[in-house]
């Protein structure tokens, strides 16, 4: 890979793939709003070119270059957390602009699109995760991602693009938002606030975002055209004993109210991701421990 394009650029999982990019001396170009707010976020780079497009204008955006890229991620979505999850128009939209990127791929001379899925498509399941797990998502955010996994897989096919689709696990790290369970707990913490939390007894699957960009870039090479992979760490425990170790690296001794707030409706009791074909594929293995990319994430916190 010489050359990849990214939208959804300026999250923990979008700034991470840049940075490993970087790292493996190919040059990014990214899609993104001229008014993100989080725009800063994106590494700095002379391998780094921003192209301002957003997903609304995914149909209709041109290579104006001379460049062929070979890759493209396409991370971009709306309506990600609370309400909007279950905005049917809205994630039906998200739909048709994963239909617009892989239109882009095209234009641009990729030969790879790689789509990012999520847990929320399975719904509720006992067990590990794996590509062929049955899928019965119980809102529209994972109905979305299910159908433009699918969708995207048939256009993709038809224009004679390679596919790959990622269902993501639980990523943390930096430049996450401040609405996630690692972040908001962080930074309560540091204020010196108690934070309200479930009793947290899910089995939960955390992977470092730095873990999981490494994944990405390896995928960009290896991935087998066709495949749905699942991403995240392999390992699981109780959330509760997650929030114990974030705790006891940012405030030790501190209080944590579990069993303060409900678990929210159709709420995932265990999440755990099957990495077998990932790793045989790809030779992936996740390196960083959470108490160590709590620490990572705690630095880019305090702006050290």
């Amino acid at each position: 890979m010489k050359r990849a394009i990214i939208t959804g650029a300026t999250g923990t999982v979008g700034t991470a793939i840049i940075q490993e990019l970087i790292k493996s001396n190919v040059e990014v170009l990214v899609f993104c709003r001229h008014d993100s707010k989080r725009i800063s976020q994106i590494p700095q780079s002379p391998l780094v070119t921003i192209k301002y497009c957003s997903l609304h204008d995914l149909a209709n955006v041109e290579n104006d270059s001379e460049k062929k890229y070979d890759v493209f991620y396409h991370l971009a979505w709306e309506g990600t957390s609370g309400e909007a999850r279950d905005n049917y128009y809205l994630q039906n939209k998200n739909v048709q602009y994963a239909l617009d990127a892989v239109g882009v791929a095209k234009r641009f001379g990729c030969d790879t699109f790689i789509g990012v899925g999520s847990q929320a498509e399975y719904g509720r399941v006992e067990g590990m995760l794996k590509p062929d797990t049955p899928t019965f998502p119980t809102m529209g955010y994972g109905i979305g991602k299910l159908s433009a996994g699918l969708l995207t897989r048939q256009y993709a096919r038809q224009l004679g693009l390679k596919h790959i689709w990622v269902r993501i696990l639980s990523v943390y790290g930096p430049n996450d938002g401040k609405q996630s369970l690692t972040v908001s707990t962080i930074n309560k913490l540091l204020a010196g606030e108690v934070p309200l939390l479930t009793k947290g007894d899910q089995m939960w699957d955390f992977l470092y975002s730095g873990d999981a960009a490494k994944a990405f870039v390896l995928l960009g090479d290896k991935g087998v055209n066709g495949k749905t992979y699942v991403l995240g760490s392999g390992k699981v425990k109780r959330l509760r004993e997650y929030i114990e170790d974030l705790r006891d690296v940012v405030s030790p001794n501190s209080d944590l109210a579990f069993g303060a707030i409900d678990y929210y409706p159709h709420q995932v009791m265990h999440l755990q991701a099957d990495t077998t074909e990932l790793e045989q594929d790809t030779g992936w293995r996740p390196t960083v421990e959470f108490r160590d990319g709590i620490k990572q994430l705690l630095r880019w916190i305090l702006g050290k």
